[in-house]
Protein backbone atom coordinates (compact mmCIF):
# COMPACT_ATOMS: atom_id res chain seq x y z
CA UNK A 1 0.00 0.00 0.00
CA UNK A 2 1.20 3.14 -0.68
CA UNK A 3 1.89 5.94 2.01
CA UNK A 4 1.50 8.89 -0.79
CA UNK A 5 -1.36 11.01 0.43
CA UNK A 6 -3.90 12.00 -1.99
CA UNK A 7 -5.93 14.77 -2.16
CA UNK A 8 -10.02 14.90 -2.14
CA UNK A 9 -11.17 17.84 -3.98
CA UNK A 10 -15.11 16.79 -3.12
CA UNK A 11 -14.69 16.18 0.31
CA UNK A 12 -12.83 19.65 0.48
CA UNK A 13 -15.65 21.13 -1.29
CA UNK A 14 -17.92 19.18 1.14
CA UNK A 15 -16.13 20.68 4.05
CA UNK A 16 -16.34 23.99 3.08
CA UNK A 17 -19.77 24.04 1.85
CA UNK A 18 -21.95 24.29 5.19
CA UNK A 19 -25.34 23.46 3.33
CA UNK A 20 -24.37 20.16 2.07
CA UNK A 21 -25.74 17.80 3.91
CA UNK A 22 -22.12 15.96 4.65
CA UNK A 23 -20.67 19.24 6.28
CA UNK A 24 -20.16 18.09 9.67
CA UNK A 25 -19.32 14.73 8.96
CA UNK A 26 -16.27 16.12 6.95
CA UNK A 27 -15.47 18.51 9.58
CA UNK A 28 -11.75 17.37 11.46
CA UNK A 29 -11.91 16.44 15.22
CA UNK A 30 -11.99 19.44 17.92
CA UNK A 31 -8.81 20.84 18.52
CA UNK A 32 -9.53 23.66 20.91
CA UNK A 33 -11.96 23.65 23.43
CA UNK A 34 -13.13 25.61 26.49
CA UNK A 35 -10.70 24.46 29.67
CA UNK A 36 -12.35 24.81 33.51
CA UNK A 37 -11.04 28.26 34.09
CA UNK A 38 -12.78 29.44 30.79
CA UNK A 39 -9.37 29.49 29.17
CA UNK A 40 -9.71 28.26 25.32
CA UNK A 41 -7.35 25.12 25.09
CA UNK A 42 -5.60 24.03 22.02
CA UNK A 43 -4.13 20.86 21.08
CA UNK A 44 -1.24 21.43 19.29
CA UNK A 45 -0.77 18.28 17.86
CA UNK A 46 -4.08 17.83 16.08
CA UNK A 47 -3.78 20.42 13.94
CA UNK A 48 -2.12 20.43 10.67
CA UNK A 49 -1.23 17.31 8.24
CA UNK A 50 2.38 16.22 7.41
CA UNK A 51 3.04 17.06 3.85
CA UNK A 52 4.81 15.26 1.19
CA UNK A 53 8.13 16.18 2.55
CA UNK A 54 7.50 15.37 5.75
CA UNK A 55 6.80 19.05 6.89
CA UNK A 56 3.94 19.54 9.01
CA UNK A 57 1.56 22.18 7.54
CA UNK A 58 -1.21 23.89 8.80
CA UNK A 59 -4.68 24.08 6.87
CA UNK A 60 -6.65 26.90 8.34
CA UNK A 61 -9.90 26.29 5.90
CA UNK A 62 -11.23 23.63 7.99
CA UNK A 63 -10.82 20.35 5.22
CA UNK A 64 -7.76 19.25 6.77
CA UNK A 65 -6.09 18.49 3.15
CA UNK A 66 -4.43 14.89 3.62
CA UNK A 67 -5.43 14.36 7.12
CA UNK A 68 -6.25 11.44 8.63
CA UNK A 69 -9.51 12.23 10.01
CA UNK A 70 -11.14 13.78 6.46
CA UNK A 71 -10.23 10.24 5.07
CA UNK A 72 -11.67 8.32 7.75
CA UNK A 73 -14.84 10.44 7.98
CA UNK A 74 -14.86 10.04 4.13
CA UNK A 75 -14.77 6.31 4.30
CA UNK A 76 -17.47 6.09 7.00
CA UNK A 77 -20.03 8.74 6.01
CA UNK A 78 -22.23 7.47 3.00
CA UNK A 79 -24.27 9.78 0.84
CA UNK A 80 -28.00 9.72 1.98
CA UNK A 81 -30.37 7.33 0.34
CA UNK A 82 -33.41 8.79 -2.21
CA UNK A 83 -35.86 6.23 -2.49
CA UNK A 84 -39.29 6.62 -4.73
CA UNK A 85 -41.28 3.33 -3.71
CA UNK A 86 -44.28 4.33 -5.84
CA UNK A 87 -42.87 7.08 -8.43
CA UNK A 88 -45.81 9.18 -9.50
CA UNK A 89 -43.95 9.44 -13.24
CA UNK A 90 -40.70 8.28 -15.00
CA UNK A 91 -38.00 10.28 -16.62
CA UNK A 92 -36.67 8.02 -18.90
CA UNK A 93 -32.83 8.26 -20.30
CA UNK A 94 -30.97 6.33 -22.75
CA UNK A 95 -27.33 7.20 -22.15
CA UNK A 96 -24.78 6.27 -24.81
CA UNK A 97 -22.75 3.93 -22.55
CA UNK A 98 -19.67 4.43 -24.79
CA UNK A 99 -17.35 1.64 -23.92
CA UNK A 100 -20.30 0.21 -21.63
CA UNK A 101 -19.62 2.80 -19.21
CA UNK A 102 -21.42 6.41 -18.20
CA UNK A 103 -19.42 9.78 -20.12
CA UNK A 104 -19.53 12.49 -18.47
CA UNK A 105 -22.22 13.66 -21.06
CA UNK A 106 -24.45 10.75 -19.59
CA UNK A 107 -24.11 11.93 -15.74
CA UNK A 108 -24.98 15.40 -16.79
CA UNK A 109 -28.09 14.18 -18.42
CA UNK A 110 -29.28 11.69 -15.52
CA UNK A 111 -28.63 15.40 -13.24
CA UNK A 112 -31.06 16.90 -15.70
CA UNK A 113 -33.57 14.13 -15.54
CA UNK A 114 -33.11 13.89 -11.24
CA UNK A 115 -34.12 17.66 -11.53
CA UNK A 116 -37.22 17.28 -13.78
CA UNK A 117 -38.16 13.84 -11.74
CA UNK A 118 -37.99 16.12 -8.63
CA UNK A 119 -39.19 14.37 -5.36
CA UNK A 120 -42.31 12.13 -6.56
CA UNK A 121 -40.67 11.31 -9.82
CA UNK A 122 -38.17 8.35 -10.72
CA UNK A 123 -35.24 8.42 -13.30
CA UNK A 124 -35.51 5.38 -15.16
CA UNK A 125 -32.49 4.50 -17.78
CA UNK A 126 -32.82 2.28 -20.12
CA UNK A 127 -29.15 0.60 -20.96
CA UNK A 128 -28.82 -1.85 -24.10
CA UNK A 129 -26.92 -4.84 -24.02
CA UNK A 130 -23.96 -5.48 -21.21
CA UNK A 131 -22.13 -3.07 -19.67
CA UNK A 132 -19.83 -2.64 -17.46
CA UNK A 133 -20.88 -0.25 -15.17
CA UNK A 134 -21.18 -0.32 -11.27
CA UNK A 135 -21.75 3.33 -10.12
CA UNK A 136 -25.14 3.95 -11.30
CA UNK A 137 -26.88 4.62 -7.86
CA UNK A 138 -24.22 7.59 -7.61
CA UNK A 139 -25.02 8.60 -10.69
CA UNK A 140 -29.13 9.74 -9.79
CA UNK A 141 -30.90 6.03 -11.42
CA UNK A 142 -33.94 5.15 -9.38
CA UNK A 143 -34.65 2.39 -12.09
CA UNK A 144 -32.20 0.73 -14.19
CA UNK A 145 -33.90 -1.34 -17.19
CA UNK A 146 -31.93 -3.40 -18.97
CA UNK A 147 -32.51 -4.60 -22.56
CA UNK A 148 -30.39 -7.64 -23.61
CA UNK A 149 -29.60 -9.37 -26.62
CA UNK A 150 -27.13 -9.75 -29.79
CA UNK A 151 -30.22 -7.41 -31.80
CA UNK A 152 -28.97 -4.85 -29.91
CA UNK A 153 -24.88 -4.58 -30.13
CA UNK A 154 -23.31 -3.02 -32.27
CA UNK A 155 -24.57 -0.70 -34.95
CA UNK A 156 -28.13 -1.13 -34.69
CA UNK A 157 -30.56 2.39 -34.19
CA UNK A 158 -33.81 0.29 -35.72
CA UNK A 159 -34.06 -2.39 -33.41
CA UNK A 160 -32.89 0.08 -30.04
CA UNK A 161 -36.01 2.23 -31.56
CA UNK A 162 -37.85 -0.69 -31.25
CA UNK A 163 -36.90 -1.40 -27.78
CA UNK A 164 -37.81 2.41 -26.61
CA UNK A 165 -40.90 2.08 -28.40
CA UNK A 166 -41.47 -0.91 -25.86
CA UNK A 167 -41.01 1.16 -22.68
CA UNK A 168 -42.73 3.78 -23.63
CA UNK A 169 -45.82 1.93 -24.57
CA UNK A 170 -45.19 0.04 -20.61
CA UNK A 171 -43.87 3.38 -18.62
CA UNK A 172 -45.52 6.19 -20.48
CA UNK A 173 -42.61 8.81 -19.82
CA UNK A 174 -43.28 12.37 -18.95
CA UNK A 175 -40.05 13.36 -20.85
CA UNK A 176 -37.40 11.57 -22.53
CA UNK A 177 -34.31 12.14 -22.47
CA UNK A 178 -31.01 11.20 -24.75
CA UNK A 179 -27.79 12.80 -25.21
CA UNK A 180 -27.28 14.76 -28.66
CA UNK A 181 -23.79 13.29 -29.21
CA UNK A 182 -21.85 11.74 -32.19
CA UNK A 183 -21.43 9.00 -29.89
CA UNK A 184 -25.15 7.38 -30.88
CA UNK A 185 -27.81 9.28 -28.78
CA UNK A 186 -27.98 12.18 -31.58
CA UNK A 187 -29.27 9.71 -34.32
CA UNK A 188 -31.16 7.37 -32.19
CA UNK A 189 -32.88 10.35 -30.69
CA UNK A 190 -34.27 11.86 -33.43
CA UNK A 191 -35.01 8.57 -35.34
CA UNK A 192 -37.44 7.95 -31.99
CA UNK A 193 -39.08 11.26 -32.64
CA UNK A 194 -39.39 10.10 -36.05
CA UNK A 195 -41.20 7.15 -35.22
CA UNK A 196 -43.41 8.47 -32.41
CA UNK A 197 -44.17 11.69 -34.58
CA UNK A 198 -42.91 14.07 -32.25
CA UNK A 199 -41.46 16.96 -32.65
CA UNK A 200 -37.86 17.04 -30.26
CA UNK A 201 -36.10 19.87 -28.50
CA UNK A 202 -32.29 19.26 -29.55
CA UNK A 203 -29.09 20.74 -28.70
CA UNK A 204 -30.62 21.63 -25.66
CA UNK A 205 -28.26 23.28 -22.92
CA UNK A 206 -30.69 24.43 -19.95
CA UNK A 207 -34.45 23.71 -18.92
CA UNK A 208 -35.80 26.82 -16.12
CA UNK A 209 -39.27 27.80 -15.83
CA UNK A 210 -41.07 24.91 -18.41
CA UNK A 211 -39.37 26.07 -20.81
CA UNK A 212 -36.25 24.41 -22.53
CA UNK A 213 -32.95 26.57 -24.28
CA UNK A 214 -31.08 24.72 -27.33
CA UNK A 215 -28.23 26.32 -29.37
CA UNK A 216 -28.70 27.07 -33.00
CA UNK A 217 -27.11 29.29 -35.82
CA UNK A 218 -23.77 27.15 -35.40
CA UNK A 219 -24.11 27.42 -31.52
CA UNK A 220 -24.01 31.47 -31.98
CA UNK A 221 -27.35 31.46 -31.14
CA UNK A 222 -30.35 30.13 -28.23
CA UNK A 223 -33.76 29.05 -29.20
CA UNK A 224 -36.31 29.13 -26.62
CA UNK A 225 -39.07 26.46 -26.83
CA UNK A 226 -42.00 25.37 -24.36
CA UNK A 227 -40.63 22.11 -22.36
CA UNK A 228 -40.71 19.16 -24.73
CA UNK A 229 -41.25 15.54 -24.15
CA UNK A 230 -38.65 14.49 -25.58
CA UNK A 231 -35.47 16.11 -25.20
CA UNK A 232 -31.86 16.16 -26.78
CA UNK A 233 -29.60 17.14 -24.28
CA UNK A 234 -26.05 18.64 -24.74
CA UNK A 235 -23.32 18.02 -22.49
CA UNK A 236 -22.80 20.35 -19.54
CA UNK A 237 -26.88 20.50 -19.43
CA UNK A 238 -26.92 20.38 -15.92
CA UNK A 239 -24.99 19.19 -12.67
CA UNK A 240 -24.54 15.85 -12.37
CA UNK A 241 -25.78 14.16 -9.31
CA UNK A 242 -23.28 14.32 -6.44
CA UNK A 243 -25.22 14.60 -3.07
CA UNK A 244 -27.27 11.43 -2.76
CA UNK A 245 -27.36 7.81 -3.66
CA UNK A 246 -30.22 6.17 -5.89
CA UNK A 247 -31.50 2.60 -5.49
CA UNK A 248 -31.26 1.82 -9.16
CA UNK A 249 -33.97 -0.96 -8.98
CA UNK A 250 -33.84 -3.50 -11.96
CA UNK A 251 -37.23 -3.50 -14.14
CA UNK A 252 -38.23 -5.43 -16.76
CA UNK A 253 -40.54 -5.08 -19.71
CA UNK A 254 -43.74 -7.01 -19.53
CA UNK A 255 -43.73 -7.80 -23.04
CA UNK A 256 -41.26 -8.70 -25.89
CA UNK A 257 -39.44 -6.00 -27.77
CA UNK A 258 -40.67 -6.82 -31.37
CA UNK A 259 -37.79 -7.60 -34.05
CA UNK A 260 -37.51 -4.79 -36.69
CA UNK A 261 -36.89 -5.86 -40.04
CA UNK A 262 -33.10 -5.42 -40.48
CA UNK A 263 -32.26 -2.68 -43.23
CA UNK A 264 -28.64 -1.61 -42.26
CA UNK A 265 -25.60 -4.58 -42.00
CA UNK A 266 -23.28 -3.71 -39.38
CA UNK A 267 -19.84 -4.63 -40.80
CA UNK A 268 -18.32 -4.27 -37.24
CA UNK A 269 -15.44 -1.36 -36.22
CA UNK A 270 -12.75 -0.51 -38.92
CA UNK A 271 -9.53 0.10 -37.78
CA UNK A 272 -8.28 3.21 -37.56
CA UNK A 273 -5.28 5.15 -36.87
CA UNK A 274 -5.09 6.94 -33.48
CA UNK A 275 -2.58 9.70 -34.64
CA UNK A 276 -5.90 10.99 -37.17
CA UNK A 277 -7.72 10.95 -33.90
CA UNK A 278 -8.93 14.75 -32.95
CA UNK A 279 -7.50 15.03 -29.59
CA UNK A 280 -10.74 16.63 -28.34
CA UNK A 281 -12.57 13.12 -29.40
CA UNK A 282 -9.47 10.52 -28.71
CA UNK A 283 -10.90 8.24 -25.99
CA UNK A 284 -7.61 7.24 -25.11
CA UNK A 285 -4.61 9.46 -25.03
CA UNK A 286 -1.04 8.93 -24.33
CA UNK A 287 0.88 12.15 -23.19
CA UNK A 288 4.42 12.90 -22.47
CA UNK A 289 5.87 16.02 -20.72
CA UNK A 290 9.10 17.61 -19.91
CA UNK A 291 10.16 14.24 -17.87
CA UNK A 292 10.22 12.26 -20.89
CA UNK A 293 13.97 11.79 -22.05
CA UNK A 294 13.78 9.66 -25.10
CA UNK A 295 10.72 10.16 -27.34
CA UNK A 296 11.52 7.33 -29.81
CA UNK A 297 10.65 5.00 -26.93
CA UNK A 298 7.04 7.02 -25.86
CA UNK A 299 6.57 6.95 -29.72
CA UNK A 300 6.67 3.33 -29.53
CA UNK A 301 4.60 2.88 -26.63
CA UNK A 302 1.97 4.95 -28.18
CA UNK A 303 2.00 2.80 -31.02
CA UNK A 304 1.93 -0.82 -28.85
CA UNK A 305 -1.04 0.29 -26.73
CA UNK A 306 -2.88 2.02 -30.05
CA UNK A 307 -3.22 5.65 -28.33
CA UNK A 308 -3.44 9.04 -29.32
CA UNK A 309 -0.53 11.09 -28.80
CA UNK A 310 -0.34 14.61 -26.80
CA UNK A 311 2.14 16.64 -25.17
CA UNK A 312 2.27 19.29 -22.11
CA UNK A 313 2.87 22.36 -23.06
CA UNK A 314 6.82 22.28 -22.21
CA UNK A 315 7.39 19.40 -24.26
CA UNK A 316 5.31 21.35 -27.51
CA UNK A 317 7.70 24.56 -27.17
CA UNK A 318 10.81 22.23 -27.06
CA UNK A 319 10.11 21.20 -30.44
CA UNK A 320 9.50 17.58 -29.78
CA UNK A 321 5.46 17.44 -30.33
CA UNK A 322 3.49 19.57 -32.89
CA UNK A 323 1.24 22.35 -31.28
CA UNK A 324 -2.11 20.83 -32.60
CA UNK A 325 -1.13 17.81 -29.68
CA UNK A 326 -0.54 20.29 -26.82
CA UNK A 327 -2.73 19.66 -23.90
CA UNK A 328 -4.39 21.63 -21.44
CA UNK A 329 -6.14 25.21 -21.51
CA UNK A 330 -3.63 26.94 -23.67
CA UNK A 331 -3.76 23.38 -26.26
CA UNK A 332 -6.93 20.98 -26.24
CA UNK A 333 -9.64 20.26 -23.79
CA UNK A 334 -9.80 16.70 -23.82
CA UNK A 335 -12.34 13.87 -22.23
CA UNK A 336 -10.69 10.85 -22.87
CA UNK A 337 -11.85 7.57 -21.29
CA UNK A 338 -7.88 6.78 -20.05
CA UNK A 339 -5.52 9.78 -19.98
CA UNK A 340 -1.85 8.45 -19.03
CA UNK A 341 0.73 11.45 -18.13
CA UNK A 342 4.33 10.62 -18.32
CA UNK A 343 6.83 12.90 -17.31
CA UNK A 344 4.07 15.92 -16.83
CA UNK A 345 4.23 17.57 -13.33
CA UNK A 346 0.75 18.93 -13.79
CA UNK A 347 0.76 22.69 -14.15
CA UNK A 348 -2.95 24.13 -13.11
CA UNK A 349 -3.00 24.79 -17.63
CA UNK A 350 -2.90 20.99 -17.85
CA UNK A 351 -4.85 19.66 -14.98
CA UNK A 352 -7.43 22.08 -16.48
CA UNK A 353 -7.22 20.47 -20.00
CA UNK A 354 -7.58 16.76 -18.75
CA UNK A 355 -10.47 17.59 -15.69
CA UNK A 356 -13.23 15.98 -17.88
CA UNK A 357 -11.62 12.37 -18.32
CA UNK A 358 -12.72 9.53 -16.91
CA UNK A 359 -9.35 7.62 -15.79
CA UNK A 360 -6.20 9.27 -15.11
CA UNK A 361 -2.60 7.47 -14.87
CA UNK A 362 0.76 9.20 -14.42
CA UNK A 363 4.32 7.69 -14.41
CA UNK A 364 6.42 10.76 -12.93
CA UNK A 365 9.31 10.49 -10.37
CA UNK A 366 8.36 12.99 -8.53
CA UNK A 367 5.58 11.09 -5.81
CA UNK A 368 4.82 15.19 -4.56
CA UNK A 369 3.71 16.76 -8.42
CA UNK A 370 0.32 17.60 -8.99
CA UNK A 371 -0.10 15.33 -11.53
CA UNK A 372 0.71 12.12 -9.22
CA UNK A 373 -2.16 13.69 -6.34
CA UNK A 374 -4.85 14.43 -9.42
CA UNK A 375 -4.11 10.52 -10.43
CA UNK A 376 -6.44 7.63 -10.33
CA UNK A 377 -3.46 5.36 -10.69
CA UNK A 378 0.55 5.92 -10.27
CA UNK A 379 3.46 4.46 -11.36
CA UNK A 380 6.64 6.18 -9.41
CA UNK A 381 10.41 5.56 -11.46
CA UNK A 382 12.04 6.31 -14.06
CA UNK A 383 10.04 6.73 -17.44
CA UNK A 384 12.35 5.13 -19.92
CA UNK A 385 12.19 1.66 -17.51
CA UNK A 386 8.48 1.88 -17.16
CA UNK A 387 7.63 2.21 -21.02
CA UNK A 388 9.92 -0.46 -21.74
CA UNK A 389 8.62 -2.61 -19.53
CA UNK A 390 5.18 -1.52 -20.92
CA UNK A 391 5.89 -2.63 -24.77
CA UNK A 392 7.18 -6.29 -23.32
CA UNK A 393 3.66 -6.67 -21.65
CA UNK A 394 2.19 -5.88 -24.40
CA UNK A 395 4.07 -7.61 -26.74
CA UNK A 396 3.67 -10.99 -24.08
CA UNK A 397 -0.26 -10.27 -24.00
CA UNK A 398 -0.32 -10.30 -27.86
CA UNK A 399 1.57 -13.19 -28.41
CA UNK A 400 -0.33 -15.01 -25.96
CA UNK A 401 -3.83 -14.37 -27.60
CA UNK A 402 -2.22 -15.04 -30.51
CA UNK A 403 -1.36 -18.56 -29.56
CA UNK A 404 -4.74 -19.35 -27.59
CA UNK A 405 -6.63 -18.10 -30.85
CA UNK A 406 -4.13 -20.65 -32.97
Amino acid sequence: MSDIIRRDPRAEWIARNRLHPLHAAMQPAQSSWMGPNGLMRRNVHGVGFIGPNGIKRIDRSGAQQGGAVKRSAAAEVQLPLHQVPQPAFYICVAPDMVGGRLSSHDRDLLGLAHQLAGQSGAVLAVVFGEHKESAFTTAGVDRLLVLEGSEFSGYSPEQRVQGLRAVNNQFNPRHWLLPDSRSGGGELGRRFAASLGERPATRVWQVKDERCIGRAGAGQEDISRPLARLILAAAECAEPVSETRHEALPVELSTSVARSLPRIEDLGAVAVDPAMIPMAEAEFIFSGGNGVKDWDLFHRTAAALGATEGASRVAVDDGFMGRDRQVGASGTWVTARVYVAVGISGAIQHLQGIGACDKVVAINLDPGCDMIKRADLSVIGDSAAILAALIDAVETHRHGAKQDAA
